[in-house]
C-alpha cells in the first residue's frame, strides 16, 4: 500500500496571534509560513509524488502552492475530510482565554470525550480524517501501484490524530504527539500494519533548544506556532 506524506500547513497569522483558527476564513500564512512553503519543493524534491490532497482552508492551499508551481503535472484534489477540526464557538478565540474553560481540561486529558460547543467531537474529527486516508490509500494504490507516494496537506490536530490511528494509540494519547508548522510526517501503509517512518520532520533542530519562555505543559490545541 502507499506511503503517505503528511505536511502541516506553514505558520499562519492565527498561530502568531495565539488564536484557535479552526475554519475561520481568511487565515493566511504569515511571513515565516510563506518562507516555509517556498522551501517545501526542495525538501520534497526526491519524492516521486503521485497525487496531492489538500485541506480546503486557505493556509493549506497557500502552503502547497509553491510545490504545485514546481510540479505543474501533479494531480491535486481538495478534501474537506482533512480540514481542521470544527471548533465551533471556540473558533477565532484566543488560546489564552480558552485555557480557563472547563472543557480544556477534557481536551488535554481525555480528548475522546471532548466535543466543542457548536462544533464537532475530537472522535468525529479523527474518524473522518482516517476514513479519508483509507479511501485515498485505496485509490492511489489502484491508480499508481502499491509503492506509490502521495501527499496530504492538513492541520496539526488532524495529523496528530492520524499518527495515533496509525500507531494504534487511543485518541486520549494523541496530545503526546507534536507536529510543527510545515513539518513532514510520513506513514507507510502495508497489508499488515502502518509504519510511522517520519514524525514532525522540519529539517531544523532549533525547536529543541531551550527557550527564554519555557513551553507550556498543555498540548497546544490546533498544533501551536512552532519554534520562535
Amino acid at each position: 500500500m502507499p506511503t503517505l506524506i503528511l505536511v502541516r500547513h506553514g505558520r499562519s497569522t492565527a498561530n502568531t496571534a495565539g488564536l484557535l483558527a479552526g475554519w475561520t476564513p481568511g487565515v493566511a500564512l504569515d511571513e515565516r509560513g510563506t518562507e516555509q512553503a517556498a522551501a517545501l519543493p526542495g525538501r520534497l524534491a526526491g519524492l516521486p509524488l503521485r497525487e496531492a490532497v489538500i485541506s480546503p482552508l486557505q493556509r493549506c492551499q497557500e502552503t502547497v502552492r509553491p510545490l504545485l508551481e514546481a510540479r505543474p503535472d501533479l494531480p491535486v484534489h481538495t478534501d474537506e475530510r482533512i480540514g481542521e477540526c470544527h471548533y465551533g464557538d471556540w473558533s477565532g478565540r484566543k488560546l489564552a482565554e480558552l485555557k480557563d474553560e472547563p472543557l480544556m481540561e477534557v481536551v488535554q486529558s481525555h480528548p475522546s470525550a471532548a466535543a466543542f460547543p457548536g462544533g464537532e467531537s475530537m472522535r468525529a474529527m479523527q474518524h473522518r480524517a482516517a476514513e479519508a486516508v483509507r479511501d485515498w490509500n485505496a485509490r492511489v494504490e489502484r491508480e499508481h501501484g502499491a509503492d506509490a507516494v502521495y501527499l496530504m496537506c492538513s492541520h496539526g490536530d488532524i495529523i496528530k490524530a492520524l499518527v495515533a490511528d496509525a500507531l494504534g494509540l487511543h485518541l486520549d494519547l494523541f496530545q503526546r504527539v507534536s507536529v510543527e508548522p510545515c513539518s513532514v510526517t510520513a506513514i507507510r501503509y502495508t497489508r499488515l500494519r502502518p509504519y510511522l517512518v517520519r514524525l514532525g520532520d522540519t529539517g531544523d533542530l532549533s525547536s529543541l533548544a531551550p527557550r527564554e519562555t519555557p513551553p507550556e505543559d498543555d498540548a497546544p490545541v490546533g498544533g501551536g506556532a512552532g519554534a520562535p
